[in-house]
């Protein structure tokens, strides 16, 4: 116990101090030793002032403004005019502000401690058929790694042996049991809670997702918002008030204590210390569900959008196409289309590659080795298969290479694309995505926000895109068949600011291209979270509704602390300016309004989840 005090003393000096000045100076009081008792109050108020000023300088040399000096003046005028209670009450006062002004810092170190118990120290990797232990850190892409029951995934990795449940709480921010087997991605930070698996390290340590997201919330903590920064400079100006309204008062009253009445209340608490905690909460609050914010900066622009862009596939769909439907052509067989397309499209990352390889498989069709292959555009392959050239793609990318697609071929909403070879169509795949169930609900809550433009781009046929957005109530599709014509669609958009939507595998010059990046299920793709101001780690459209609603919440709460705030310390200056107050009741009553102002402030940490 004796140890424990000591060492919160020493953590909290200079609290420690003014408590036992407080103590000496009622002991003094009691046995009326007054001359010892206001050197022991106005010497120490004067002392424990001391790291106010040199805070205040550094704040002032940085290009700040310190926001110190009304309370530091107040004392200083306590002193001079004798108020040696008032003096040391004050600058307690001021020393609990100061710890609450960083208070926001310490609770955001605590959640990076809180992320960094998920971080592996050792990893078990496979050196032939020995196994040894190694620092995660010097895992590198390639390597096999075996993951025990119990134990900590230490880098994104690809199971090829095994299969068990794995806890992502860590990473997505709620709780969340996935089963994983053989070619499943893991992610670092999350536990393996069954059976050992074995898996192949796709990502070193440093460039994991857990390890990218613990970066994130680092980097988010020290970014204050513009609104921030506004009000901090609103402060010069509030500033200039109090002590015209203190000087005033001193005049027509004609006595310098009252002077000293309206600074003890002036302090602008909403402003050293509300403001900054308010977005720490809301960030705090988003990253419970999973929602990593870049910056403060991020989460104010949230509630600023006017046009909100959706990438289709993988965000409004579900993203996992199948196939729906095969027709062929001429001397071709239903057969020989799709083992044609699966040939072609197996190994690269086509959108519906997985799903006419699947479907393949399905039929037992054989597939043959294609040759020179290479990507046309998003969606569209071309290379050798048999010794002749095989094209697939959306009709556009055939239509580039004048190859002539009948008008029954063309007609229908549905997604599909054709299968040409030797520059003559051989057939079409259609396919089936289904709507995210949630994204209803989420499009109906983000239009309560005014977000009244909504676009929504795709890389599918205009017909099939526009069946979609009327299904969803989406105003305005733009077709884009290459990352070029996304941005050229992106800049096209006068009503700012806009903000994207894509999943994961959004290619990341886009969601910078955007006024603000919103990147979904972002997990295992680090370059998108890299370049996206919100990273939204689960793969649930609804947790975009959730952001917004976080960000409107913060903004609203962090304006309250203000104005409420700035409007209560002006009335307690007003009334306190009348002189029918004692000093000493000013100091309880800037007590009490900042306890108010924080309790507020901390509301944007809690709140109904809408989800």
């Amino acid at each position: 116990m004796f140890k424990r005090i000591v060492r919160y003393v020493s953590h909290n000096w200079q609290l420690s101090l003014a408590v036992l000045g407080i103590v000496a100076g009622f002991v003094l009081h009691w046995l009326q030793w007054n001359t010892a008792e206001h050197w022991v109050l106005g010497l120490g108020a004067l002392l424990l002032a001391i790291p106010s000023l040199v805070e205040m300088w550094h704040e002032w040399r940085s290009g700040g403004y310190g926001l110190n000096i009304l309370p530091v003046v107040a004392t200083v005028t306590a002193v001079v005019l004798h108020q040696y209670w008032v003096a040391l009450l004050l600058v307690t006062v001021l020393i609990i502000m100061r710890e609450l002004k960083f208070y926001a810092a310490r609770r955001a170190r605590q959640e990076l401690a809180d992320l960094h118990q998920y971080t592996p120290h050792e990893a078990h990797v496979l050196r032939g058929r020995k196994l040894v232990d190694v620092a995660a850190s010097a895992i590198q892409p390639g390597d096999k790694i075996v993951i025990n029951p119990g134990e900590i995934v230490p880098v994104d990795a690809v199971i090829f042996e095994g299969e068990s449940s794995f806890d992502e709480t860590a990473l997505l921010g709620v709780s969340s049991l996935v089963t994983h087997g053989v070619d499943d991605q893991i992610m670092s930070g999350t536990i393996n809670q069954q059976a050992t698996v074995s898996a192949r390290a796709t990502q070193s340590a440093a460039h994991s997702q857990y390890q990218h997201m613990v970066k994130l919330m680092r980097a988010a903590a020290l970014q204050p918002a513009p609104f921030v920064r506004l009000a901090g400079r609103f402060t010069i100006a509030f500033t200039i008030l109090c002590l015209a309204i203190a000087a005033v008062a001193w005049y027509l009253g004609g006595y310098a204590v009252r002077f000293l009445d309206v600074l003890v209340v002036a302090t602008p608490s909403a402003l050293l210390v509300a403001t900054p905690l308010t977005f720490v909460a809301g960030m705090s609050r988003g990253n419970r569900h999973g929602i990593v914010f870049r910056s403060g900066s991020s989460l104010e622009q949230l509630t600023d959008i006017q046009t909100l862009a959706f990438d289709k596939t993988g965000t409004l769909t579900q993203g996992h196409a199948s196939v729906d439907s095969v027709t062929a052509f001429g001397s071709y067989s239903d057969d020989d289309v799709i083992g044609l397309a699966a040939s072609l499209v197996a190994g690269t990352t086509q959108p519906q590659a997985r799903a006419i390889t699947t479907a393949a498989s399905l039929t037992q069709v054989k597939l043959v080795r294609p040759k020179h292959v290479r990507l046309v555009g998003i969606q569209g392959v071309q290379g050798s298969v048999k010794g002749h050239t095989v094209i697939l793609g959306p009709q556009q990318i055939l239509k580039s290479q004048d190859i002539i697609i009948p008008a029954k071929a063309a007609a229908g909403s549905a997604t599909k694309v054709y299968v040409a070879v030797s520059n003559n169509l051989a057939g079409y795949i259609t396919f089936q995505d289904d709507i995210r169930p949630e994204a209803h609900a989420v499009i109906g809550q983000l239009r309560k926000w005014k977000i009244v433009n909504m676009l929504m781009i795709t890389s599918d046929s205009q017909r099939t895109a526009e069946a979609l957005a009327d299904e969803l109530n989406i105003s305005q599709v733009q077709t884009a068949f290459s990352p070029a014509d996304k941005l050229r669609a992106i800049d096209a958009v006068t009503e700012r600011p806009l903000a994207y939507l894509g999943n994961g595998v959004t290619e990341a010059s886009i969601l910078t291209a955007a006024d603000i990046g919103i990147a979904l299920g972002a997990r295992g793709t680090v370059a998108a979270s890299e370049s996206a101001d919100v990273t939204i780690l689960p793969d649930n459209l609804g947790l975009v509704a959730l952001a917004v609603a976080i960000a409107h919440r913060t903004m609203r709460i962090a304006k309250q602390c203000i104005l409420v705030g700035l409007g209560l310390s002006l009335v307690l200056m007003l009334l306190f300016a009348t002189g029918k107050l004692a000093p000493v009741w000013g100091v309880f009553a800037l007590l009490i309004l900042d306890v108010l102002v924080l309790v507020n402030a901390l509301r944007a940490h809690t709140g109904k989840e809408q989800l």
